[in-house]
């Protein structure tokens, strides 16, 4: 990671993408998830400003606008296998995040509240994987919910606290595509 000009670049490497029209984890847990016909697994996905990612369940969804495109590192669940003492690290796709990346703490670029209240806007950075950088508004934090218990590993629910990704709004078109990227802020 490197400063330049008041902003921070740095190489990261987007490791999945998930595009799905459904919300396979909907519904009671102890139920199971949806199922998901295509399974939402992409290698590269169309990004559109304002609507999110062409195909996916919150594209063009007015109440989701400023939600439309969750991005999460990858680390949050590698150091949740390592305090989990699980065998192996679970696949990033079953946190049903669209952008996972390693290699930058996406949880640091959220809105929040300082101590005496006042809210701090999310940041705005880009995402370049060789097609031109696509600008996304990071909004509020995307919390884990209790279906992490069920579809990632008993306890993950409570381990991805505080580390479950962003929640974003697109800023221009573009394309995103697996393997390594830039990410500027």
């Amino acid at each position: 990671m490197s400063d330049m000009a008041g902003g921070v670049v740095a190489q990261v490497e987007i490791v999945a993408l998930l595009v799905s029209p459904v919300h396979a984890y909907e519904g009671r847990p102890q139920d199971g998830p949806l199922v998901d016909p295509l399974d939402g697994v992409v290698d590269r996905v169309t990004v559109r400003a304002g609507l999110g990612l062409v195909g996916d369940r919150y594209f063009n969804q007015p109440v989701h606008r400023k939600a439309a495109v969750t991005v999460f590192a990858v680390e949050a669940l590698e150091e949740l296998a390592d305090g989990l003492d699980l065998a192996a690290v679970p696949n990033p796709h079953l946190v049903r995040r669209n952008v996972v990346l390693r290699g930058f703490p996406v949880d640091t670029l959220a809105a929040r509240r300082l101590a005496d209240g006042t809210r701090v806007d999310g940041q705005v950075f880009s995402i370049d994987s060789g097609f031109g950088p696509v600008r996304f508004q990071a909004h509020r934090p995307a919390n884990p919910c209790a279906w992490m218990d069920v579809a990632v590993a008993p306890g993950a629910f409570k381990g991805l606290r505080g580390r479950g990704g962003v929640r974003c709004e697109p800023l221009d078109d573009g394309e995103l595509r697996l393997g390594p990227a830039v990410l500027t802020v």
